[in-house]
């Protein structure tokens, strides 16, 4: 059974940054694409960032290019998203995808976004 254990979101104020973590148990991240896609109240689901297990080749959506980064600690199982330069548009709650699909459909929007626990809530706000 997977089992993921997210943690690092809160509020923060505008321009500020957070480190979002997603422990994983019963899944082998090495093994798997990952992503992690937001929802915000009354929009879709967005994929965010994607994370290929085949080349660690990484993907961003246009909206956090240059903001935020993906990265994996193997050793640890866990998936991490550095998210900097905060923007009140970044409010949303947040989820990590230890299934992500084709990781440019990911971010491009063209693909599903399941949520495998509750996510973590960001709010950036003054």
């Amino acid at each position: 059974q997977v089992q993921l254990v997210e943690s690092g979101g809160g509020l923060v104020q505008p321009g500020g940054s957070l480190r979002l973590s997603c422990r994983v148990s019963g899944l082998t991240l090495d093994y798997h694409n990952t992503g992690w896609f937001r929802q915000a109240p009354g929009k879709e689901r967005e994929g965010v960032s994607c994370m290929s297990n085949s080349d660690d080749s990484i993907y961003y959506a246009d909206s956090v290019k240059g903001r935020f980064t993906i990265s994996r600690d193997s050793a640890e199982n866990t998936a991490y998203l550095q998210m900097n330069s905060l923007k009140p548009d970044d409010t949303a709650v947040y989820y990590c995808d230890p299934g992500a699909t084709y990781c440019e459909d990911y971010v491009s929007g063209a693909a599903t976004y399941d949520n495998w626990d509750q996510g973590t809530q960001v709010t950036v706000s003054s």
